[in-house]
């Protein structure tokens, strides 16, 4: 594979790239992800998924960062950050949906993700960024890795894509 390029889009590119978003989505859940969603889990509800994100996108509710091949063009990851926060958090953002294709893990584009989404929190102003990811999942790992502080796991937080419970651990960092 050549380099990874990470790039921030805006509404029009992600409804441009729609299909591609909806197969990296589709793909992550099918490999077990629990980002939200169960199986089976169709294209049409990944189309609306990500609709739904770049009506925020466009009202500027959130950002996102997607990680490409830079020699194909091929999506290969993605990132949220998410500043429509209640009045008295202007300080402080949520990080959703790291996503890396199961066919591009382990390359360093989920590192280069958070490091792109990072830094663009810094240059908003934001202060307090937080998260939450399947305890012990690699994920889990990297968070700590990268500075991430572990507020706590809660224990059957979520369902994985099967609908077995999972624990899910709570992180903040502060930029």
């Amino acid at each position: 594979m050549s380099d990874v390029a990470i790039s921030r889009l805006e509404a029009p590119a992600l409804d441009a790239d729609i299909q591609a978003f909806s197969v990296l989505l589709r793909d992550c859940v099918e490999a077990g992800a629990s980002i939200g969603f169960l199986a089976p889990f169709t294209a049409l509800q990944a189309e609306a998924f990500w609709r739904d994100i770049a009506e925020q996108l466009a009202r500027g509710e959130r950002y996102l960062w997607a990680a490409r091949d830079a020699g194909t063009g091929a999506l290969l990851g993605t990132i949220q950050l998410i500043t429509a926060l209640p009045d008295n958090q202007p300080h402080r953002g949520d990080v959703a949906k790291l996503m890396v294709s199961p066919r591009a893990r382990r390359l360093g584009i989920a590192r280069r993700l958070i490091a792109a989404l990072e830094a663009c929190a810094r240059e908003i102003g934001l202060r307090t960024l937080v998260l939450d990811t399947v305890t012990g999942s690699a994920a889990d790992g990297l968070y700590r890795e990268l500075g991430w502080v572990e507020v706590g796991p809660v224990p059957d937080y979520a369902l994985f894509p099967d609908g077995t419970p999972c624990s899910t651990t709570f992180f903040y960092k502060s930029l």
